[in-house]
């Protein structure tokens, strides 16, 4: 009876499964389907590495260069901010603190992965686009650098999550045997845990860099959406924004319309190959 129940949980878990795979792969058909209408206007290279966006003028350009590197860079930022933060926050609250502070903080942080990204976005609009306009004396205080600033915090609970979890296995591997060397807890955190924990790290690292990278709605309140080549400190737009903010003003057809698919296309083959990277780092780091 029991094997009878465990083989028909097996197929619907490889039924679901299967049906997961198949919509992605659709998903994938479709977003190419809509974008070889743009480029069977423009070229590939130009789409990806022209500097205008302008689809709505009398010669349309749809060049979205700058708009990849926006998304880069705060994509980028938020991770390098998170993921250390993340780390040691994972260190801190499974190692450092009592238990019952820690299942407080780990509340906490799941509490901050519940909150909606327009809530982050208004948090950014009235704090880090104001604390920019007023101490740094700038023009808008709309960001590359403060979208990054808060995708970090939007990102922090997964890193947190995964890494967390890990850190507790391994403590608990270690503890007794730390113990009972005269092990010093910094000593077992540096030589012992982290190393330990460099697969979570580059887990936690990739989930964050697909999350930060596919943000939307906080990100277009706090970045300033100007197709432009961006800086750190200026104005710039990400795909998800630029798709977000024009598509429901996109004739459905035309090159503009063709272009933001385009758009959606790149962003995807941007993260399988970040994807590709992290895991040839992983294999390396493994051999």
């Amino acid at each position: 009876m029991r094997n009878n129940i465990e083989k028909i949980f097996s197929a619907f878990i490889k039924f679901f499964a299967f049906i997961a795979i198949s919509l992605l792969i659709l998903i994938l058909i479709f977003i190419l389907k809509e974008s070889i209408g743009l480029f069977n206007k423009v070229s590939f290279w130009n789409f990806v590495f022209g500097n205008e966006w302008q689809p709505l003028a009398f010669n349309p350009q749809v060049s979205i260069k700058p708009i990849i590197i926006a998304t880069l860079y705060v994509s980028i930022i938020g991770v390098m901010i998170a993921v250390p933060i993340g780390v040691g926050f994972s260190v801190f609250i499974s190692i450092l603190v009592p238990e019952k502070i820690s299942k407080v903080l780990k509340a906490f942080m799941n509490m901050l992965a519940a909150i909606p990204s327009v809530v982050y976005g208004f948090i950014g609009l009235f704090i880090i686009v104001k604390f920019f306009e007023v101490h740094f004396s700038f023009s808008t205080g709309e960001s590359v650098f403060g979208a990054g600033i808060l995708l970090a915090i939007m990102i922090l609970p997964y890193i947190v999550s995964i890494c967390n979890d890990t850190v507790c296995k391994i403590f608990k591997i270690y503890k007794i045997h730390s113990q009972s060397l005269g092990v010093s807890k910094w000593y077992m955190m540096n030589n012992l845990i982290l190393p330990a924990c460099k697969e979570s790290i580059i887990a936690s690292t990739i989930l964050a860099t697909g999350r930060a990278m596919g943000e939307t709605m906080a990100v277009m309140m706090v970045i300033g959406n100007c197709p432009i080549m961006p800086t750190i400190f200026g104005r710039g737009e990400t795909i998800p924004s630029l798709i977000a903010l024009e598509m429901g003003s996109a004739r459905i057809g035309s090159l503009h319309y063709h272009a933001l698919f385009a758009s959606g296309f790149i962003l995807m083959l941007l993260l399988l190959i970040i994807n590709a990277v992290f895991y040839g780092i992983n294999r390396k780091i493994n051999i």
